[in-house]
């Protein structure tokens, strides 16, 4: 349950296509880089602390206060994106 997590969001909050997730892959801790398709929910976990984040970067256990930050971005023509 999205509701009982510590910065809870849903999916739709933090994609704004559900086929692409941008995330900053810095933790929320202390700003150690976190391992991808790692830790307890499969999703990115940080080996300094052991904050442990699911496939959509909600943090679900350890120290992390928040979720991986998403960043601005626009989806342009084609394949393209622009990020900042």
């Amino acid at each position: 349950d999205v509701a009982s997590l510590r910065d809870p969001q849903t999916d739709a909050e933090r994609a704004q296509n559900p086929e692409w997730l941008v995330t900053v892959g810095v933790c929320t801790h202390l700003g150690c880089v976190p391992i991808a398709n790692a830790g307890d929910f499969n999703g990115w976990f940080c080996p300094c602390h052991g904050s442990h984040y699911d496939a959509s970067g909600r943090i679900r256990k350890g120290p992390a206060p928040l979720n991986l930050e998403v960043p601005e971005y626009a989806f342009l023509e084609g394949d393209k994106m622009l990020i900042g």
